[in-house]
Formats: C-alpha cells, structure tokens, sequence
C-alpha cells in the first residue's frame, strides 16, 4: 500500500470520509512537507505529513516526529485563544501525518504583503497573538514536558540558520555559535518556531497560525525574531516602507504583551537573533527565495552582519532598517 493510500485508509477508519473515491489534492507552499486538500463530507479538510529530507538543495535531514509536535502545538494555541489555530481532526498512523479543518476564504499573509496589501493593524494582531501565547505557556512545566523537542528544534533552526553560517564564516562564527548556544539552552516558553507570512492565514477574527513544525519549549525571542525577519526582508524586496511600518506594528503590539520576564533583556535577544536570521536569509541553508536581486541580498547582508557586530533591541533595529545603502 502507498503512503497516500495509507493516508486515506486512516481518514476512513477517523470517519472522516466516505467508502467513494477520496482524492488528495496537492497545495503548494511548502518545503517541509505534502500537504493535501481533501473534499469530505462535511467539507473540505487538509492532510499534511512531514519529509524527512526537506525540498531544499543543501542536505536537511529533519525528523518526522514533529508532526505529532505540531498537532500539540495547534491544540495549545487554541486552548489559548480558538481563533488562533485550525481544529486538527485526527492524527493518521501514517508518517505522523495530520487531518485539521480547512479554512476558506483566508489567504496567506505572505500573499497579501506580496500584492501590496499591507495592514498594520493585522501586523499589531500577529504580535499580539504570539505574545499570548508565550504569556499562556511561560515558565510552565507542563507545557515544557509536552515539548521536548530539542533535537529538532536544532535539526530545522538552530543548525541551518545558526551555526551553517558560523561554519562558513570565521569572523563572525564565534558570536554565531554563542548566540546558538544561548538559544539552545532558554527553556522559557512555548514557541511556535517557524512564525512566519507564509504560515499565517488572514481570518476575520485575526490571524490564523499554521506549521508549527518546530515547536519547542525554548526561548520566545525567536518567534518574534523569526516573523520580523521576514518583514524587513520584503521591506528590502519591495521598497516599500509600510513594511517597516507593519514590523514596527508587531513588535510593538508584542512588546506590550510581555508579562513572564524583563521586557528590555527579551528585545536585546530578540534584536541579536533577528540580526543573524537576516544574515541566514542571504547565506543560509534557506534562503529567501524572492531576494534573487543581488543588490538586496548585498544590502541586508551589509546590514545584518553590522547588526551581529554590534546588536541593539529589536525596536531600534526595526526604526534603523533601511531598505537601500543609497
């Protein structure tokens, strides 16, 4: 039997479809699993199952345990807040494969910064709703117990954004490695690990999270990091400023959400993990596929390895942004 196969036999045995022909329906989107729609009875439904090898050229070997990590953190986000997640439906037998409910009419943030669409008051929501819930899950060791997911949490960030650059690049390898360490070693809350437009769905009730792969209980600086970076990439891509203005909006929508720690010592980590993300974007394992224009790749790598030299909070890295050296 093939793995699709498999997949449909475990939406049967869920219910969740009938004995007629079941189709999976390939989205696209994504470099670290399929994804499929499935029409039901009840409606539409997605089916995701992780890759062990991620669709990248570079070598990036990930476990397929984080589909069940995933699940987990779904359900805790929406024990949060119901509007902040899908409903998962059923976990499939098959490579920890998911069913969770599909939701029309949302698109992806990504698109809509792509067409211009730039809302700031949706950016100040995404920051607030990450802010929650880390605030939910902070210093709890019930949440921590859930995620153990060190290990995968280095396969898929620590290792290809981190220390891949250190490995190719002697001078700043050492604050590189340090800040890996560093961010290995925060057990503070629950983070989603992979904040980013592209796994955000714009809903009427706000922001929907998707792809929460690499959960881990670690440090929350790296979920505000990890979605700002983005935006100030695609401030760079586009010229366009409302994109420094919507990162702008996040953090400070996030920043007034901190309650479980010093806010100044959560944005100086947050500024120094958004400065070496920036630098990932261009050198890293991952590159960000839209920076093809050598011109923006020079201006953010200029940028963010002055940035990793000499790091300031993320508030006034965001206010200092620039989208050309002219």
């Amino acid at each position: 039997m093939t793995a699709e196969a498999e997949i449909i036999a475990g939406l049967r045995n869920a219910g969740l479809t009938g004995e007629g022909d079941v189709v999976l329906q390939p989205l696209t989107g994504g470099v670290s699993c399929d994804v499929w729609k499935v029409e039901t009875p009840t409606g539409p439904i997605v089916v995701k199952r992780p890759l062990p090898q991620l669709r990248v050229a570079a070598e990036w070997l990930a476990p397929v345990e984080r589909g069940t990590s995933e699940v987990r953190w779904l359900r805790r986000a929406r024990g949060v807040d119901p509007r902040l997640a899908p409903e998962v439906l059923a976990e499939l037998p098959t490579g920890h494969a998911f069913a969770m409910r599909f939701l029309p009419g949302c698109p992806v943030w990504k698109d809509e910064l792509m067409a211009g669409r730039v809302d700031l008051a949706f950016a100040a929501q995404v920051g607030a709703g990450i802010a929650a819930v880390h605030a939910a899950t902070a210093h709890n060791d019930g949440d921590r117990g859930d995620f153990p997911n060190d290990e995968m949490f280095r396969a898929l960030r620590v290792d290809p954004f981190l220390l891949h650059v250190a490995r190719h690049d002697a001078e700043l390898a050492p604050i590189l490695t340090a800040l890996a360490d560093d961010l290995s070693g925060r057990k503070i809350a629950l983070a989603h690990g992979d904040v980013s437009p592209k796994n955000i769905l714009v809903s009427a009730g706000g922001p929907v999270f998707l792809d929460a792969e690499c959960a881990v209980y670690g440090d929350p600086a790296f979920d505000l990091a990890f979605c700002t970076t983005h935006l100030l990439l695609k401030a760079v891509w586009s010229g366009d400023a409302r994109l420094n203005e919507a990162a702008a909006a996040l953090v400070d929508a996030y920043r007034a959400g901190i309650d479980w720690e010093d806010t100044g010592g959560l944005m100086l980590r947050a500024g120094k993990l958004t400065a070496a993300l920036l630098l990932a974007r261009v050198e890293g394992k991952s590159p960000a596929p839209y920076l093809t224009n050598p011109e923006h790749k020079n201006i953010v790598r200029d940028q963010a390895r002055a940035l990793i030299a000499r790091p300031s909070p993320l508030g006034e890295l965001v206010a200092n942004w620039k989208r050309n050296l002219a």
